[in-house]
């Protein structure tokens, strides 16, 4: 409860602070008179939030970055493990996809606006473009830093290929995997808006670019604030699918700030008898306990 305060605090801090500097016009370097006060944003956001362009605008962006997004997520993840797992994949794919990979999502606009029959469709390709590639990279690193003990485990039980992508690699990448869709969700968001703001109809990026044209500085951040809280929320939602998808992953119990547990008071032992070990039980308790996560 104690981080959650300490959250919001800084949150108000950062607001009030805002709201300072911009209504004292302060110019020292910074120029934030031109700024407009978080009084004059919550105005702009309560009268969109009232009006029917707003949620379309929304509804617009979020049915993109779904779209494009669950695209990259099955298309990256099976890429990934196909270049991971085949030579012969990763000599015929591999050349093409590093190429592609380092051009930014936003530069395939023009290319978008001639391959694709309608915007619509287009703005869905650079939202896939964006998110597939940290999607592939780390599908790929996670596969293949995968130690050949469990496969090797595998098929001496009898398991075949389909087995062994199953029960051993698709489970031991999922970690990686969720790692490149945290990345990629973060990605698609920045190169959807851009996308809305060049070649959109409507969105929220296209929306804030027309408030940017007209002059409408706290339509603007308006725009700025909602880009904020559906990113946060669609990286949470993510984070959240991963942690229940990998429960299975040993925890740690390390807290941050948390002082460590005292050692417990060693008790001087008197003089005993060497006892011989019990019937049926091998080895010491400190090595059952060392492997004990094993199980």
């Amino acid at each position: 409860m104690k981080r959650y305060v300490i959250r919001v605090f800084s949150l108000v801090a950062a607001l009030g602070l805002w709201q300072a500097l911009t209504s004292l016009n302060v110019d020292l370097w910074l120029r934030f008179s031109q700024f407009p006060t978080v009084t004059d944003v919550a105005r702009a956001f309560a009268a969109r939030l009232s009006g029917p362009d707003y949620w379309t605008d929304l509804t617009d962006s979020l049915a993109r970055i779904l779209t494009g997004f669950l695209l990259a997520a099955l298309l990256g993840v099976a890429t990934g493990v196909l270049v991971a797992r085949s030579r012969l994949a990763e000599d015929l794919l591999g050349p093409v996809l590093e190429v592609i990979r380092p051009i930014p999502a936003i530069a395939l606009v023009p290319v978008a606006i001639l391959l694709f029959p309608s915007n619509e469709q287009g703005i869905v390709f650079i939202t896939f473009t964006a998110a597939f590639f940290p999607v592939l990279v780390s599908t790929r690193h996670a596969v293949r830093a995968l130690t050949p003990v469990w496969e090797e485990a595998v098929r001496t039980m009898g398991g075949g290929r389909w087995r062994i992508l199953g029960s051993v690699v698709l489970p031991g990448a999922l970690p990686g995997v969720f790692g490149g869709l945290s990345v990629g969700i973060g990605v698609s968001w920045i190169c959807v808006i851009s996308a809305e703001m060049i070649s959109g109809q409507y969105g929220v990026g296209y929306r804030t670019w027309q408030d940017y044209t007209v002059v409408d500085y706290p339509g603007v951040f308006v725009g700025m604030v909602t880009i904020g809280v559906l990113g946060w929320l669609t990286s949470t939602a993510v984070e959240l699918l991963g942690r229940r998808l990998t429960r299975w992953l040993p925890r740690t119990a390390y807290v941050p700030g948390a002082r460590p547990p005292r050692p417990a008071r060693s008790v001087k032992p008197g003089p005993s008898v060497p006892t011989a070990p019990a019937a049926g039980k091998s080895g010491s308790a400190p090595e059952e306990a060392r492997y004990e996560h094993l199980v």
